[in-house]
């Protein structure tokens, strides 16, 4: 009797809970579902993430856990010479599939396949005949004794990154398909796997920069290369890509799309993959892990906040191909009430961050400023106001805007970063506050294009 007062209960919550994931805009609906899934896959992303720090930094000491740090940045800067074309893919192909033209969307990720094998293996090629003759550890600011071994993680870590982004592509489709849920799954298998060599590494091995590389390394290009084989064998096989697909003449709208987001990704690439470089630099490799720390800490909020919006570039596109201007607004509108709820949750993280910096990594492991915390915080809390109008204007191409605004920010970003160090004095905190003041076109601009384009219908300088 107990058992049947309970089913009674539990069926009409699941009922009501099937007919809100399954109601609404079949657009929305699809959103729902992938958003759900995603909470549960990005919340063991960061399980994970926050998990490998502390054993990280028990496998090697802080100064090299910085020095990887370091040196992955460094690195990663060679991979903006995809030219922004995964971004071009994402919009073409949504474009196309709400098209219904299958022909034109495979051509589209042939040819991507095509042009960034070609890009990374020649610059892969060209990084083995100068990686000899370079000095990591001159370049970097580091103690001659990890010179040797800093050469060959250089190696280790540009080899992946080639790789990855080629491999990334299928991350890419399943983005443009409005799928992100599944993008991200690929992330956390790698993750996991990641974690498992370092617990054997842990137990069975000397802290090595070497063994932690190869670790962090090959587990995310096993979970791609095994992404790629079955998505194109199952679910995206009309899209399978093949050298008799890859045509030039579509390379060129993937091109000119591309451009214009590579130059936008050159300004992200200046103002977060060079922070560790000026860190290293200015302050040395233990303050590289300290800033890391906030930026992964209050990096939460962002990753939670993405768990909502991921899906909506793509839903964008689709739904501005159409028409469907009501459907955008409700959802902005949705996400700047979500966007109230993780400035909340960001002010009670920012009450308890050294309690919980010692219980995640140990007590008196590290030492954090407070206002290292305090402007991570407001860094995060902007970056996340501006994301969801920045994401929409980036899927119905609107670019011109964020295009001029990203030649002028990172130039402001690196004079307004060498200021507060050199003539204020500042401490690490200084690059948050530089990138918030340079993060101009996402937290000014980009709603009043938004608003311009959605509600006054204007054109021009507005919708290019």
């Amino acid at each position: 009797m107990a058992k049947n007062k309970k089913h009674l209960l539990i069926e009409p919550i699941l009922a009501l809970f099937q007919k809100y994931i399954g109601g609404g805009h079949e657009r929305s609906a699809k959103a729902k579902k992938n958003i759900l899934s995603s909470i549960f896959i990005k919340g063991a992303s960061i399980t994970v993430s926050l998990l490998v720090v502390p054993l990280t930094l028990n496998y090697v000491n802080t100064a090299q856990y910085g020095i990887w740090l370091t040196l992955s940045s460094v690195v990663a800067w060679f991979s903006f010479f995809d030219i922004g074309i995964t971004h071009g893919l994402r919009n073409r192909f949504a474009e196309a599939k709400a098209k219904g033209d299958d022909n034109a969307a495979q051509i589209y990720i042939s040819t991507t396949y095509g042009i960034l094998s070609v890009v990374f293996i020649s610059i892969w090629l060209l990084f083995l005949l100068v990686n000899p003759f370079l000095n990591w550890a001159s370049l970097l600011n580091l103690d001659p004794q990890y010179s040797t071994d800093v050469s060959k993680l250089a190696l280790i870590v540009f080899s992946y990154f080639c790789l990855q982004f080629v491999l990334r592509t299928i991350t890419t489709l399943l983005s443009a398909d409005q799928e992100p849920a599944k993008a991200s799954l690929i992330d956390v298998i790698g993750q996991i796997i990641s974690l498992l060599i370092i617990l054997i590494l842990v137990k069975t091995t000397e802290g090595s920069l070497v063994n932690l590389g190869l670790a962090l390394c090959v587990s995310p290009l096993l979970a791609l290369i095994g992404a790629n084989v079955f998505f194109f064998k199952g679910k995206y096989k009309k899209y399978k890509p093949s050298v008799s697909k890859i045509k030039f003449s579509h390379a060129k709208s993937l091109f000119n799309l591309g451009i214009v987001f590579f130059v936008i990704q050159i300004a992200g690439l200046v103002q977060f993959q060079s922070a560790n470089f000026i860190i290293s630099r200015n302050f040395g490799p233990e303050d590289v892990t300290n800033y890391n720390i906030v930026f992964k800490y209050f990096g939460i909020l962002n990753m939670g906040f993405m768990i909502f919006l991921t899906p909506f570039w793509s839903a964008a596109t689709e739904a501005y191909v159409k028409k469907d201007l009501i459907w955008i607004k409700n959802s902005i509108k949705k996400y700047n009430l979500l966007n109230i709820v993780f400035v909340l949750c960001g002010i009670i993280m920012l009450l308890f961050a050294d309690f919980i910096y010692d219980f995640w990594l140990g007590e008196g492991k590290v030492k954090i400023d407070y206002w290292l915390s305090f402007w991570g915080l407001v860094f995060f809390i902007f970056s996340i106001f501006g994301s969801k109008y920045v994401s929409f204007l980036n899927g119905i191409s609107a670019l011109r805007l964020q295009f001029i605004s990203s030649i002028i920010s990172p130039i402001l970003y690196v004079t307004l970063t060498l200021i507060f160090i050199n003539f204020y004095k500042m401490g690490v905190y200084a690059l948050f506050i530089a990138s918030v003041l340079a993060n101009f076109n996402a937290i000014i601009l980009a709603p009043i294009q938004y608003y311009m384009i959605i509600h006054k219908n204007k054109k021009g300088i507005w919708i290019k």
